[in-house]
């Protein structure tokens, strides 16, 4: 026979798993932080002159990541602004390398670590190649993943909080002059009460932070 003590508390753990259960199924929480700064660019200049994305850094130093990181941006970009003429990453290699600029591209890249500047001349090959004016980079300079237990009773975990936290950067240039036109930063922090053992992917928090970038893009 059970006591009334026991049926008390199993109430109690009744009544928390419920609660436990629909903060579950809650979507996400975001905080998402944008910075866009404007120097020289409108819709209708990309729409008639093109962007063209290069390599992307990344903070992991993982070349799939930064593969990922155009392909995930650009595919969002494509579906929020199809107005927009966008040459993916893959085209843009294929296009530099079929032109035998590999060598000069490789070398923008690595003075760009140091100075910050993509050299004029080669910035005006890779788009002429590309077949787009303005030219775009992307930069992973932070992402990070985080578990933490939020509530159990008697040994069971009942919920984890899972947050994912990431900072990404999109600077576009102008091949004509060799000027930065337009600039933006995004931080973004997501957190997910859930019973699964589910993590937010790199993919969809990339996705997120386009569509967050994107509203302040021309």
């Amino acid at each position: 026979m059970v006591s009334c003590h026991m049926l008390k508390y199993l109430a109690v753990v009744c009544v928390i798993v419920t609660g436990v259960f629909v903060s579950a199924c809650v979507g996400p929480q975001l905080k998402a932080t944008t910075q866009a700064s404007v120097f020289n660019l409108k819709s209708e200049d990309i729409a008639q002159g093109g962007l063209a994305f290069i390599t992307s850094s990344s903070v992991t130093g993982q070349e799939e990541d930064r593969q990922a990181l155009a392909m995930s941006f650009t595919e969002v970009m494509k579906t929020l602004r199809p107005n927009l003429r966008v040459v993916p990453l893959a085209t843009t290699l294929s296009a530099i390398n079929h032109a035998g600029l590999a060598v000069d591209y490789k070398r923008m890249l690595e003075d760009y670590r140091v100075t910050g500047i993509f050299e004029h001349k080669v910035l005006q090959e890779v788009a002429r190649v590309s077949g787009a004016r303005y030219v775009a980079q992307l930069k992973l300079s932070g992402f990070r993943q985080d578990s933490k237990n939020r509530l159990g009773m008697i040994g069971i975990r009942f919920v984890e909080t899972k947050s994912t936290d990431l900072r990404l950067f999109l600077q576009v240039w102008d091949s004509v002059d060799g000027s930065v036109v337009w600039e933006g930063a995004e931080e973004l922090t997501s957190a997910r009460d859930t019973v699964a053992e589910e993590t937010v992917t790199f993919k969809s928090a990339i996705e997120e932070a386009a569509r967050q970038l994107l509203k302040s893009f021309p």
